[in-house]
């Protein structure tokens, strides 16, 4: 990767250039950052060693850009950066709920090719769950270029668009309701006794390790419950309490509601 730029220097692109870095993908010194805040640029600059700028258009040196910025702000980012654009960029998209179309017609007239991309927040620390969607000039080596992105901060898939809301409802949204079942679990630890650092630590531990399990056995997540769920034992006790509050359903209803609200942000505004 000869070199890439990052419109907004937010945690997410932080955690992007982290990983690039720690994968040896690029040198610091072909990475560039616009972003408004100074405070900002001057720690990426600090920590990373990576160029800094304020204006958004000065980073399209690079043919490789990722769009890392608030919904909000996108159409008046890429009217200032459509001067720039050109057909050897490529550029990735992370801004939540903003359209492959969107994106395409702010460069109108650019040819510039554009992927729209959900990561989720463990990218912060290298272990993110991503989807990509190409745009209507993008080829399949701007995609393998995209996947080399977010597979140096965890894993990607490559999905048509209109998945991404089942993604954002449920990979993107999924960290929120792992750590409330993980509070939930803590609280439970201080309620039969444990006090609160142990609780967290064999909870937190506990969830861990058992992800770790599924990925590395690849065994249905049911075959592997079966393993700790003896007849007539405690771990069946405690399934059943879960059963019967109807635990499976309401997560389906947590990701389904999440899912909704993600085509109703998708919508355009009147």
């Amino acid at each position: 990767m000869d070199g890439i730029s990052f419109i907004g220097g937010g945690r997410m692109a932080e955690a992007m250039i982290r990983g690039l870095l720690k994968a040896g993908l690029v040198a610091a010194d072909r990475v560039s950052v616009a972003d408004p805040d100074v405070a900002r640029r001057e720690l990426l600059h600090k920590e990373y060693g990576v160029q800094v700028f304020e204006d958004a258009a000065a980073v399209w040196g690079n043919d490789l850009v990722v769009l890392a910025v608030k919904p909000q702000v996108v159409q008046k980012v890429l009217a200032q950066c459509r001067p720039a654009a050109g057909a050897n960029h490529l550029l990735v998209s992370i801004a939540a709920g903003i359209a492959i179309a969107t994106l395409e017609a702010a460069l109108a007239g650019s040819n510039t090719r554009v992927i729209r991309v959900m990561p989720n927040t463990p990218a912060l620390v290298q272990q993110g769950a991503a989807a990509l969607s190409p745009g209507t000039l993008a080829s399949a080596a701007d995609l393998q270029t995209a996947r080399q992105l977010f597979d140096a901060v965890g894993v990607s898939v490559i999905l048509a668009e209109p998945l991404l809301d089942a993604v954002t409802g449920l990979s993107g949204s999924g960290p929120a309701y792992v750590l409330s079942f993980v509070e939930a679990l803590i609280d439970a630890g201080i309620k039969a006794g444990l006090d609160q650092v142990t609780s967290r630590t064999l909870v937190l531990q506990t969830v861990l390790g058992t992800a770790t399990m599924a990925m590395q056995t690849g065994e249905h997540p049911a075959q592997l419950r079966a393993m700790v769920t003896s007849p007539g034992g405690t771990t069946i006790a405690g399934l059943q309490v879960m059963e019967r509050a109807g635990f499976g359903g309401i997560v389906m209803e947590a990701v389904e509601a999440a899912v909704r609200r993600s085509r109703e942000l998708g919508q355009p505004r009147g």
